[in-house]
């Protein structure tokens, strides 16, 4: 037992005890803080604050760790053919499945990828230019129209079964959003291919025209997808969370999640890495100019798809994707002027005393856009594929929190700093 902490304020002293991990992190529990003291705690971006306790995943950002439920990335997302399914049951449920259950969940998904065909007619009254992201936030919130029945359920069986809806039809949901905005039609999962090969099936296949998945794309996709699937109390994590509180249901909840992920500082900014990579290419400044610019105050260049608010070490996402954005390349026999440039300006970066004091290294998105943009996928769905990696840790949240004892309505504090007490001015005297 850890000593408590003592604050003491305005003559009296409280005691406040303290929470540890089971990897050693240590907190200081503030829970009674207003109760006893009619203080609050002012945090405004929560980057101090643990807005719970979770078992879902670990980062330790000064050593360059994550790891799912105890598993390291590396582990997960580097086997031989990764499988996004697993790890998603994994994140999920809490455990590795059983080949039993593995192959199980597989059926599921692959039975419930079709959509309703009332779905059409939501899609027709979307406009042609839609953003991919609005259309899956409110196609999400459709699914629940559909679902009402299981999410309204307390069993298990139930939770399990939109569990299984959601993740199989959010790729269905994300192809036919691709599609409308390209004024293609509809194609129908093939339940005969993984998870990630019957995405590029959905959005690639052409009339009289079946797309062939290639196996070293295809397990890319699924190595990206399996270093998105969770990062603990991101953005999109804690707005599911917070939805969740309410008791909304997980449709409702994940759709939040989506909403938070659209934004730019979110999951779209592996876009302003390739934007910038362009920049610099169009411009035909060197790897090394552009590290000189980007150290030059006022000169408008800033360096994306590096710094990270949690990693202070090296991204271990960002190192996964490397090599699968070289492994492609070289499947592929391309030669990709803006990953070559990428790899120039890491590798000058990693040496550059300017980046290593700020302790800049590259994160997940200064390769995943490269990567997606290898597949074929356009930008406008980068973060719609985000979506579909991060929806497993998005459920298990939802569940985690749903399952947590004394569970309570997510109601933040704030110190209000407006006008004092006013009179009301008549309309005609102001």
């Amino acid at each position: 037992m850890m000593e408590p902490v003592s604050m003491t304020w305005n003559g009296q002293t409280w005691q406040f005890p303290l929470v540890e991990g089971s990897e050693g992190e240590v907190g200081l529990d503030l829970t009674p803080l207003r109760t006893r003291t009619g203080l609050v705690a002012l945090d405004p971006t929560l980057g101090n604050t643990a807005a719970c306790t979770s078992s879902i995943t670990f980062i330790d950002g000064e050593q360059g760790i994550l790891r799912y439920r105890g598993i390291p990335i590396e582990e997960l997302a580097s086997v031989e053919r990764p499988d996004f399914v697993e790890v998603a049951w994994h994140l999920i449920f809490g455990r590795l499945p059983r080949r039993e259950e593995l192959e199980g969940f597989q059926a599921r998904l692959a039975g419930s990828a079709a959509l309703h065909e009332g779905f059409r007619h939501h899609f027709e009254g979307f406009p042609v230019d839609a953003p991919p992201m609005a259309m899956l936030s409110a196609m999400i919130h459709s699914l629940g129209c559909f679902d009402h029945e299981l999410l309204t359920s307390p069993e298990d069986s139930a939770f399990e079964e939109a569990s299984a809806r959601l993740l199989s039809q959010i790729r269905t949901l994300a192809a036919c959003s691709y599609r409308k905005s390209r004024g293609l039609p509809w194609v129908h999962p093939n339940p005969h291919l993984r998870y990630g090969a019957d995405l590029l099936h959905m959005l690639f296949t052409m009339p009289c025209d079946e797309f062939e998945v290639d196996p070293v794309l295809e397990d890319a996709l699924n190595r990206l997808l399996i270093v998105h699937a969770d990062h603990a109390q991101s953005c999109s994590t804690t707005a599911v969370r917070v939805v969740g509180s309410s008791l909304a249901n997980l449709y409702a909840s994940c759709a939040a999640g989506v909403g938070a992920l659209w934004g730019t500082r979110h999951g779209g900014a592996n876009v302003a890495v390739l934007e910038m990579l362009e920049q610099i290419q169009h411009a035909g400044i060197s790897a090394r100019e552009c590290l000189d610019l980007v150290r030059r105050r006022g000169s408008g260049l800033k360096l994306m798809g590096f710094g990270h608010r949690i990693y202070k070490s090296f991204d271990p996402r960002a190192q996964i994707l490397k090599e699968s954005a070289q492994q492609i390349a070289q499947h592929l026999k391309l030669h990709d002027p803006l990953l070559e440039l990428a790899r120039e300006i890491e590798e000058l970066a990693l040496t550059d005393p300017y980046f290593i004091e700020r302790r800049l290294y590259p994160n997940v998105d200064f390769y995943s856009g490269l990567i997606l943009r290898s597949l074929g996928i356009p930008t406008g769905m980068f973060p719609v594929i985000f979506a579909i990696g991060r929806l497993p840790g998005w459920i298990a949240h939802w569940k985690e929190l749903q399952d947590e004892p004394g569970m309570k309505i997510v109601q933040p504090r704030q110190i209000y700093t407006g006008p004092t007490r006013t009179r009301y001015i008549p309309l005609d005297q102001r």
